[in-house]
């Protein structure tokens, strides 16, 4: 699909988050009939509901529904929409089709002008790959721009170009199943496959539907093209029939061992990151220097304070079971472990070596106590508190000199918090008020 096809195409935008915004904006420039549905339309900033009104954009709110679907050649869905949730909703032609349901960075990618691509997936590290890729091409000189689900969407960047922004080197996408599953023409020069573990099955309905999610990848690059994977990975090649040249991450590498970054797994992050980035000539040195200054992402493995000869780290976007199996292995200190919140499944008894292994006691705090006192409490101490106020008292209480008092929630943030930042956040404003009381 070229830009000028879009000219009087009618398109429905569902939900008014960033990537709705932009595809929005992107779609009126471009000519098309765009149309937003947006369940709570008095919440949108109040400058973009001013530009809806200024350029005649329709919003239709409350729950959606087939009549809002009507005569709609294309639908963006947010991220969070499921495709299995908005096709029933649309109208079937006459021909028997129905309106294509197209993520927004399927979208912007029909825009580009032929920037590579090197798109990053997995169920976890995700983030930090992409940013360690970005800064490592950026080392080599490199325009870069970063983006999709690591906050960005690409329609911003293909907006930019519009107005006169100059033109990436090379575009860096994070990029989620939810983005994936509705990619039907997106081609990055190199796919970098993390890692996949049960999660999001609340979005999917399996795991396979998660994994071929995650494969779109895949799905058009050529042999031209590169596809990193994990090890753990190999036999997915075959089943997908892909036909990149297929590199495999190296277990226990340790690449770039100056790095404030916690654990090994982020070694393996910063491998896949520097294969990437050396197919576009980026120097080991390079790549070096970019990992010895990167700084810790927020809510992952993030090194808080050090309170009396205790280590408090904030792991807030740790909401899986995986994603604590990964944490848990990052430390050689013991640990006071504070975990709770809405839980999303995945195998609670498969951590009980880990916790045996690296947790001196675990701090429970708000919802799922139910999942993980049962499981754990034969093989370390476990209490539960209703906040994290009080576990985070309580973990300190607990933990000695040398020890790291570690949230990793393993479980959504949504039975006491908005999301997983404000979780974080709380925890971070704690340990720093428990800093200025020693002061």
């Amino acid at each position: 699909m070229k830009p000028l096809l879009l000219s009087r195409r009618r398109v429905a935008v569902i939900g008014a988050g960033r990537s709705g915004r932009a595809a929005v904006r992107l779609l009126h420039e471009l000519g098309a009939d765009v149309r937003l549905l947006e369940k709570k339309p008095e919440q949108m900033p109040i400058e973009f509901s001013s530009w809806l009104t200024e350029n005649h954009v329709p919003v239709f709110g409350g729950e959606h529904a087939p009549e809002y679907f009507e005569g709609v050649d294309f639908v963006i869905p947010s991220p969070a929409a499921a495709k299995a949730v908005i096709e029933p909703l649309l109208p079937t032609r006459e021909d028997g089709s129905k309106a294509e349901i197209m993520a927004e960075t399927e979208l912007a990618w029909r825009m580009l002008e032929g920037e590579p691509v090197i798109g990053v997936t997995g169920t976890s590290g995700k983030t930090t790959t992409t940013s360690l890729c970005s800064a490592m091409l950026e080392a080599h000189g490199l325009r870069v721009f970063t983006g999709g689900n690591i906050g960005v969407p690409l329609s911003e960047y293909v907006l930019g170009r519009r107005h006169g922004e100059p033109k990436a080197d090379v575009i860096v996408l994070e990029l989620s199943s939810f983005q994936l599953q509705t990619c039907s023409t997106l081609h990055p020069r190199v796919g970098i496959l993390l890692n996949i573990s049960e999660n999001h099955l609340d979005f999917h309905k399996d795991m396979k539907e998660y994994t071929d999610a995650k494969m779109q990848l895949f799905a058009r690059q050529t042999e031209g093209d590169v596809a990193i994977l994990s090890p753990s990975l190999s036999a997915l090649p075959q089943a997908y029939v892909m036909k990149a040249r297929v590199t495999y991450l190296t277990p226990g590498a340790r690449p770039f061992p100056d790095t404030r970054l916690i654990g090994a797994h982020n070694q393996s992050n910063a491998e896949a990151a520097f294969l990437a980035a050396s197919l576009f000539d980026v120097t080991r040195e390079e790549a070096a220097r970019a990992m010895r200054d990167f700084k810790p992402i927020a809510h992952r493995l993030e090194h808080v304070a050090d309170v009396d000869g205790v280590q408090y780290v904030n792991d807030s976007k740790c909401t899986t079971i995986e994603a604590l199996n990964v944490a848990l292995r990052a430390f050689d200190r013991p640990v006071v472990l504070l975990a709770g919140g809405k839980f999303k499944g995945g195998d609670v008894d498969g951590v009980r070596p880990l916790i045996k292994e690296h947790v001196r006691a675990v701090t429970l705090y708000g919802a799922s106590r139910e999942h993980f006192e049962p499981a754990w409490k034969d093989v370390a101490p476990v209490t539960w508190d209703e906040t994290m106020d009080e576990a985070l008292a309580r973990a300190r209480a607990i933990a000695q000199p040398g020890d790291a008092v570690l949230l990793a929630p393993a479980t959504s943030s949504y039975d006491q918090y908005k999301n997983y930042i404000e979780r974080g956040n709380h925890f971070r404003d704690l340990v720093k008020t428990m800093q200025e009381e020693k002061a």
